[in-house]
């Protein structure tokens, strides 16, 4: 978020632009007033459309027009060019429409019009009357909002167990942590905008168990609440260590605002931090401590900082990164006690530290659905459909293992966009709609001022192909098995990264 906004340049759209340089397929960026505003073509057609993305505000000229979308170049938001509507997540809420007249040779943009988006599922006649949200994270605000915007009219209750609405969870350890984004930015909605929607959010709400034979949830206060349609969207917790001092003042897990906030707190008197762990979760705070003035200690039992997901090469070149800004690596170590001001490691050596941080992962809250006797393989199974092995029940982000026709394997995978994609694609099918889930997994990591996007899924590969250079920040990385290109890490690839999420979806299609 730390991203700045796309001002109102380039052409004054209202003056008119010369059809024959805009050719079919083509886009520009200009403004109308002091609004910038995209123009496109696509065949005799030519529509306008609000030029910076509704997510973290990029510039949508630089992205790439897809049939009658575009998408947004830095963390793959869709916008339909027809009517404005957000219809990918991360982006949730629409882009402003103009109309435009062709006139003399030129397009000219005129007013500000108002559109409806498509419906995508017809009302029927056996529409659930209640639905039920297990959770309060990305993919339960995103079938949440989803069922808003397709006007359904039934009762939405969202149970969570967090004492803060939805938030925008990537934040809490990127810009937010770093102290470059205020906290408004990090609730996805304010609290004001669930009592607009009739969305019954309860916070502090702890769910006991599942009667999936009678359709309700039974709630640790004695409460029941009955549904036609549940949504299982608990999420994961992050793993503790089994080690003495977990549980002391000065160490914090990050999952939640409340954690973050924690996290904030100490880093104002603590000179030093140890992170343990060189997953993304442990190196994006490092990289916050570190625009904070905070000295900071790496300690994990890898070779090489996540080698297992990006690569030897990617592996360096991250170290290298956090070395250039002070971080220094302990690796291939593991600490054995937390104390109150120092941190012992296998090796015997101790650490001061006056904050620690534990990032070595996540695991499915999968205790509800499995109690409840949903079919279990380490997450909830579901089908295409995202439908969970009982009647009516549905599953959705870090807790769901789906059929991925992309990889062609059952995978589960902890990303935001997938959460919030797979909220709405539950959303609709809770409704009637039978929309397979499809989307090409995609996450983003941000280190000081160099992102890294990764789209599709690869757990293991027998070749690895660069183009460009990743240590001078300009690659595109391709993990290859058998032949086939399965994901695409890249740095200040934009364009191509979106080409791959492109290609990978028509493979399928």
């Amino acid at each position: 978020m730390s991203e700045s906004q796309s001002g109102p340049g380039g052409a004054d759209l209202t003056q008119g632009v010369a059809i024959d340089t805009l050719a079919d397929g083509q886009m520009i960026g200009g403004h109308v007033g002091d609004d910038a505003v995209l123009l496109a073509r696509r065949g005799g057609d030519f529509f306008a459309i609000g030029a910076t993305c509704t997510h973290y505000n990029g510039p949508l000229a630089e992205g790439l027009l897809v049939d009658d979308t575009v998408r947004c170049p830095w963390h793959h938001a869709c916008f339909s060019l027809r009517t404005g509507e957000a219809l990918h997540a991360p982006a949730i809420a629409p882009v402003a429409c103009w109309a435009t007249e062709v006139r003399d040779g030129k397009v000219y943009v005129k007013e500000k019009v108002e559109r409806e988006p498509r419906r995508r599922v017809t009302p029927a006649r056996d529409a659930p009357g209640k639905i039920v949200i297990v959770g309060g994270g990305a993919a339960g605000f995103a079938a949440a909002e989803m069922l808003r915007r397709e006007r359904y009219d039934g009762s939405i209750v969202m149970l969570s167990d967090d004492a803060a609405p939805p938030v925008d969870r990537p934040n809490l350890s990127k810009d937010y942590l770093a102290g470059t984004a205020p906290e408004e930015w990090v609730p996805l909605r304010d609290e004001n905008w669930y009592a607009e929607q009739d969305i019954d959010l309860r916070l502090n709400t702890s769910v006991k168990a599942l009667d999936l034979a009678a359709g309700n949830v039974a709630l640790s206060d004695g409460n029941t609440i009955a549904y036609d349609r549940l949504l299982l969207a608990t999420g994961a917790e992050p793993v503790r260590l089994p080690l003495p001092g977990m549980d002391l003042p000065h160490v914090h897990t990050l999952r939640t605002l409340a954690d973050s906030r924690a996290i904030i707190a100490q880093a104002t008197s603590a000179k030093r931090a140890v992170v343990m762990g060189a997953s993304f979760i442990g190196l994006e705070v490092a990289a916050s401590l570190r625009t904070r003035g905070v000295e900071v200690h790496v300690v994990a039992p890898d070779k090489r900082p996540m080698e297992r997901v990006l690569g030897a090469a990617f592996g360096d070149f991250i170290r290298a990164l956090h070395e250039e800004h002070g971080v220094i690596f302990h690796l291939e170590q593991t600490a054995t006690a937390i104390e109150r001001e120092r941190v012992t490691l296998a090796n015997g050596s101790t650490l001061d530290a006056g904050l620690v941080v534990v990032g070595v992962g996540v695991r499915p809250r999968l205790q509800l659905a499995q109690a409840a006797g949903l079919a279990i393989d380490r997450g909830v199974r579901v089908d295409e459909y995202l439908q969970a092995s009982a009647p009516n029940v549905y599953a959705a982000g870090d807790i769901a293992r789906w059929p991925d026709p992309h990889s062609g394997a059952a995978i589960r995978v902890e990303h935001w966009v997938v959460a919030e994609r797979q909220g709405q694609i539950a959303a609709l099918n809770m409704l009637g709609a039978r929309q397979r889930f499809d989307a090409v997994p995609f996450f983003w990591s941000q280190h000081y001022d160099v992102p890294i996007n990764y789209v599709g899924h690869a757990e293991s590969w027998d070749d690895i192909a660069v183009d460009g250079d990743i240590a001078k920040r300009d690659c595109a990385v391709r993990y290859v098995k058998n032949g086939r290109v399965l994901a695409v890490a890249s740095i200040y690839r934009d364009v191509e990264s979106l080409q791959a999420e492109v290609e990978m979806e028509r493979e399928v299609a």
